[in-house]
């Protein structure tokens, strides 16, 4: 008898492996959405890689519609990316609308059509102040849907929305994870840039948890 009963919505970010690694005696596919950000091609380099370490089935489900009829700076090009601190007024641009909702949707019919029973996602507090789909009220709702709209009643699961991006990394670096292999750079380029919000976040995160970064920065 099986107990992997969950599809994990999987980026190939820090924060997604990290979860992927500690439910993975769980987790029957991981699926990692392609919707034109300039980073996805790097992220499911990563995704990819984590997934064949652990002998998890991995897909890739193309979303493209985003890219083609949403607005942000996420979607536009390595230019349209501010720099700084990952603060609201800083990098409000880079929401792309309802995202985790419309992945969330796609991963609970998955799980259904699947006999599975669970949906993780690995949306943290740091997000909470500029994208309203990673919110606690926002993922209580969804899981609601989810709940009400399923005939096995899936449920979702966010186990980090209420931890900062360094205690996902303390987390990781006592399973042994190799965040080298995974990406933030909303740039999307070969290194991460290093100055954007994402960028910085994640230096600080390893800073603050006081584990070494393995992250080649182009700066």
């Amino acid at each position: 008898m099986t107990n992997k009963d969950t599809v994990i919505i999987y980026s190939g970010g820090l924060d997604s492996t990290t979860l992927l690694y500690e439910e993975r005696e769980r987790i029957a596919v991981a699926v990692t959405f392609n919707y034109g950000s300039n980073h996805a091609a790097r992220e499911t380099e990563c995704a990819k890689y984590h997934c064949a370490q652990l002998g998890i089935e991995h897909l890739v489900i193309d979303l493209a519609f985003m890219k083609q009829y949403f607005n942000s700076s996420l979607l536009s090009g390595a230019d349209a990316i501010p720099n700084g601190n990952y603060d609201e007024a800083n990098m409000k641009s880079t929401v792309v609308p309802f995202r985790n909702g419309i992945m969330i949707s796609v991963a609970c019919g998955l799980a259904e059509s699947r006999g599975l029973k669970r949906v993780l996602i690995a949306n943290h507090g740091g997000d909470h102040a500029i994208y309203p789909d990673c919110r606690a009220n926002f993922i209580a709702a969804m899981g609601g849907a989810m709940q009400a709209g399923t005939y096995e009643g899936v449920r979702l699961d966010a186990p980090y929305t209420h931890l900062t991006k360094s205690d996902i990394v303390m987390r990781g670096a006592k399973l042994g994870i190799d965040y080298g292999k995974t990406y933030s750079c909303y740039r999307g380029g070969e290194k991460h840039c290093g100055t954007c919000g994402t960028c910085t976040e994640r230096r600080e995160a390893f800073r603050i948890a006081n584990v070494p970064d393995p992250t080649e920065y182009d700066i």
